[in-house]
């Protein structure tokens, strides 16, 4: 069915190409788009005999006193799968406007077709999206359930990883191309699951039914990571869970929301099965967290440099020279701001006491960046 809004915009595309007054019409007859906003929804006689008969109808003058609500012109029936869907009608003389007609049919047959597969992948990626959040959220397998995972074309019986990725400062949303270009990097592979949670994250479901190694794992998100950079300029982080039966997928989706928030921290990739100190912060409750915060790193929040060169310094294992290098200051420039931290929090980065303690500020700093505006 050839909707009024799709007309519309061929319409527009068409004028770009040729002066003449455009119109599409529907198979009843009646005009839903015009150069001529006067005769939509007006009855189109002629439209109606091309689209019966299946072929292009050239309407003369002597012809608009016979057919009802034509002009002189030409009308094209426009195709899609085999079948016609609508008419699209091109005013003036006809020996002026025919040679014009079969490129404008064929442009509209494009835009018809484009328009029919970009509605059919948003389908299928809300579809799929709306599916994987009921399963990783430990749903119940109904009737429903198991129909769509049918439909879907999405093996719900096999052990899988799950692995959260959010893009890192995105400035505006992706394009629908973008969407397409990306989920193809992982739909090579037909046994793996990826959607969209919403324009920032994808969840990714790894098929381990024969076993997936965490280096391989790792070598794949680090190949895609280097995909995003060259081809979006995006910067992305990965939390990667640990491997459950299907019915028990909503543990790996919990374990790699939490690896997801330390990985975030130094955009990198982190597995849950490497989480220790993090496992006991998760359920530290979010108003103690903020207190620790202010009641330690408090006076720095201000600072951005300093934290920065905080993040920097635990980043790099406490190596002073490389946390030197990767800031691209000098090492006296780092004693300095080191020291300008003890100053400021009386907290020494070279005890091992208030180092944990500066640490675990950091932490949790990241989790209340939307809250208190830091970054």
């Amino acid at each position: 069915m050839l909707l009024p809004e799709l007309a519309e915009k061929i319409v527009k595309e068409v004028r770009k190409l040729i002066g003449e007054d455009i119109i599409v019409v529907n198979i009843d007859g009646y005009i839903i788009a015009s150069t001529d906003i006067k005769r939509v929804g007006t009855f189109h006689e002629g439209a109606l005999v091309a689209a019966q008969k299946k072929r292009k109808l050239t309407i003369t003058d002597e012809d608009q006193l016979k057919l009802m609500g034509v002009k002189a012109g030409i009308n094209l029936p426009i195709f899609f799968q085999h079948d016609v869907i609508g008419v699209i009608g091109i005013t003036g003389e006809p020996n002026k406007v025919t040679p014009f007609g079969e490129v404008i049919r064929k442009m509209t047959e494009l835009l018809i077709s484009e328009n029919y597969y970009a509605e059919q992948f948003d389908w299928h990626t809300r579809a799929v999206e709306s599916f994987v959040m009921d399963w990783v959220q430990a749903k119940e397998w109904t009737d429903s359930f198991l129909s769509n995972a049918k439909l879907l074309s999405i093996d719900i019986e096999v052990k899988r990883v799950v692995v959260l990725i959010e893009f890192l400062e995105l400035t505006s949303p992706l394009s629908r191309d973008s969407w397409s270009s990306i989920f193809n990097r992982f739909q090579q592979n037909t046994k793996e699951v990826v959607a969209r949670s919403g324009n920032e994250r994808i969840v990714l479901l790894i098929n381990c039914s024969n076993g997936r190694s965490r280096a391989s794992i790792e070598k794949r998100l680090k190949q895609f990571f280097q995909f995003l950079t060259t081809n979006f300029g995006i910067q992305a982080a990965a939390g990667v869970g640990q491997a459950f039966e299907s019915k028990e997928i909503s543990n790996s989706y919990r374990q790699a929301e939490k690896s997801l928030k330390i990985a975030k921290l130094n955009n990198t990739i982190t597995f849950d099965e490497d989480l220790t100190l993090e496992m006991i912060s998760e359920d530290i409750n979010p108003k103690t967290k903020a207190d620790f915060v202010m009641r330690t790193i408090g006076p720095l929040l201000k600072e951005k440099e300093l934290l920065e060169t905080l993040k920097e310094l635990f980043k790099q294992n406490h190596s002073l020279k490389n946390t030197s290098n990767q800031l691209h200051i000098h090492i006296n420039t780092l004693h300095y701001r080191l020291k300008k931290v003890e100053e400021l929090t009386q907290l020494k980065s070279n005890n091992i006491h208030d180092l944990v303690i500066l640490y675990l500020g950091i932490l949790f700093l990241d989790e209340q960046t939307k809250i208190m505006n830091y970054k």
